[in-house]
């Protein structure tokens, strides 16, 4: 009996932590820390509060049990929840002293606010980083997918793909050549399917699919490998060759390169991870 009421204890910690530093982050930030409204401000604020609001669901639920009366795959929702908000908190920690804590225009209780709230937002991140390791699926035990390494990779793959979006959207930077178009459209279709993938799994709507999910999974793996080496080859050769107007100067193109890249590897990893692993859908 203790082997099995220790590790839920650890989890629960964890998902108290989470809330806690979420709550406080966002709570300070928006009591005392004078950032105005739009831009990286109402991100980093949306990033703890989303953050705060699921987590305190998913605990609410488990305590109060329950899951049944809940319509989504309680193996999958609360590691697919806790993957996000760890991604969300990590780019609000970057983010918020980036924005608000360079300026030294600001001092006293304000600043001090703002460093209140990166702290606790770094320690939501580690937080959230310990319930992922607590939650995701061991070599040979029978989870959902979205706890597997290819489930933890498929939060990660749609939150770079969503800041790609952002940096070349602001100012739009894939119009110029045909490459970049193809670039752009490897990106969402890529994400489209990913995405597709976490709510299938979440939903319990992996059945509903005419051929099954482990062949679907290895044929979109294989798809999206190839369409992300070509947008990783494509993407820096049209932006940065002097031959096609090259505005290599730009900091949010090197990004997007950059994160093509990271996302081309997460990509290939996911697919040598689902060619041999054993999985259940819930």
């Amino acid at each position: 009996m203790p082997l099995t009421w220790f590790p839920s204890s650890q989890l629960l910690w964890a998902r108290v932590a989470a809330v806690l530093f979420t709550c406080t982050a966002f709570s300070v930030a928006a009591h005392g820390a004078a950032l105005g409204s739009g831009g990286m401000a109402d991100w980093c604020i949306f990033c703890w509060a989303f953050s705060f609001a699921c987590s305190l669901l998913v605990l609410l639920v488990e305590q109060c049990s329950l899951q049944p009366r809940i319509p989504v795959s309680w193996s999958n929702f609360p590691v697919t929840v806790a993957c996000y908000a760890c991604l969300l908190c990590l780019s609000a920690s970057i983010i918020f002293p980036v924005f608000f804590l360079r300026n030294r225009n600001y001092y006293g209780e304000t600043r001090d606010h703002r460093i209140a709230s990166t702290v606790f937002s770094c320690l939501a991140t580690i937080a959230y980083i310990v319930e992922v390791s607590l939650s995701k699926a061991r070599p040979g035990e029978v989870a959902g997918y979205m706890a597997t390494a290819p489930g933890l990779m498929k939060v990660c793959q749609t939150s770079v793909a969503c800041i790609i979006f952002i940096l070349v959207s602001s100012p739009v930077s894939y119009d110029q050549h045909a490459a970049l178009k193809w670039c752009m459209a490897v990106y969402c279709i890529c994400f489209i399917l990913s995405m597709a993938v976490v709510v299938l799994c979440v939903g319990e709507c992996t059945s509903c699919l005419p051929i099954p999910f482990s062949k679907f999974l290895s044929a979109y793996g294989l798809l999206a490998v190839i369409m992300y080496l070509t947008a990783t080859i494509l993407w820096p050769v049209f932006q940065f060759d002097k031959k096609y107007g090259r505005r290599g100067n730009d900091t949010n193109l090197i990004a997007v390169a950059v994160l093509t890249a990271l996302n081309f590897l997460l990509y290939l990893a996911d697919l040598a991870y689902s060619a041999r692993l054993v999985f259940i859908s819930a």
